[in-house]
């Protein structure tokens, strides 16, 4: 499901991270937890065209690897490694198969990941391939749509995006589709997985330490648009960050 609906965004991906929710919560909140890199190993799995392996490597990873399933993604990616070389490596791979890499990470990041993965035992799989591929003491850091946004409640469309439920069902949780408001518009599908599902399939993988993280608006964001711009964000926050150790 994953790779078609990515091969046919391609560049558009990049214009994401234009919109308000990415600029000004997404962006600042992930490389905040994340935080200081100088040095470490860099798995950035479903890496699409590869934002956040160019940003942690300029922040001073000494080695980055992007992987997604997506050809178009990774083909973007290369591009802009071309365009402007940093030393990041990319390919294409599903983590539902990865394959056992040649060295161990200290970081591994899963941005919008684990909701794609069509069941229960994939997700476990994706989550074992990750553990096997972080040393010892290693982090794994997600970014999820939120378990807990209410479709009834107030909507993220203002920061750029709209998500509702297509009315199917997977075994972790319903279907979604996102849309991003660009011009035109881009849309992608994927499962919500339930909190349980998280809490109980990485531990499963040999995962600890799960915290999850709530997102706060930048005081950038707040500058730009005020306190009262962000009130629908506040109220149903659309996504939510996951942390947790090898």
């Amino acid at each position: 499901m994953s790779t078609q609906q990515y091969d046919e965004i391609g560049e558009a991906y990049e214009g994401f991270k234009s919109l308000p929710l990415e600029q000004y919560v997404v962006v600042p909140g992930f490389l905040a937890l994340v935080g200081d890199v100088r040095g470490k190993t860099i798995l950035d799995l479903a890496s699409g065209t590869g934002f956040y392996s160019r940003e942690f490597r300029r922040r001073g990873a000494a080695d980055v690897l992007g992987i997604d399933i997506s050809g178009e993604m990774v083909a973007v990616a290369q591009q802009l490694e071309e365009g402007d070389p940093l030393g990041v490596r990319y390919e294409v791979g599903d983590v539902a198969e990865l394959r056992p890499l040649a060295q161990a990470f200290d970081i591994v990041l899963g941005v919008q990941l684990l909701n794609y993965a069509p069941d229960i035992a994939t997700t476990e799989r994706m989550c074992r391939n990750v553990h096997r591929s972080l040393k010892p003491g290693g982090e794994f850091f997600l970014l999820n749509q939120s378990p807990d946004f209410r479709f009834d409640g107030p909507t993220p469309e203002r920061y750029g995006f709209r998500s509702v439920l297509t009315g199917g069902q997977g075994e972790t949780g319903p279907q979604v589709r996102t849309t991003a408001l660009l011009d035109p518009p881009v849309s992608f599908v994927a499962n919500l997985p339930r909190r349980e599902i998280y809490e109980k399939c990485l531990p499963a993988a040999g995962f600890s330490e799960l915290t999850w993280v709530p997102f706060e608006v930048s005081d950038a964001g707040v500058r730009e648009f005020g306190e009262d711009f962000w009130a629908d964000f506040r109220a149903n926050p659309p996504l939510e960050m996951l942390r947790c150790r090898a």
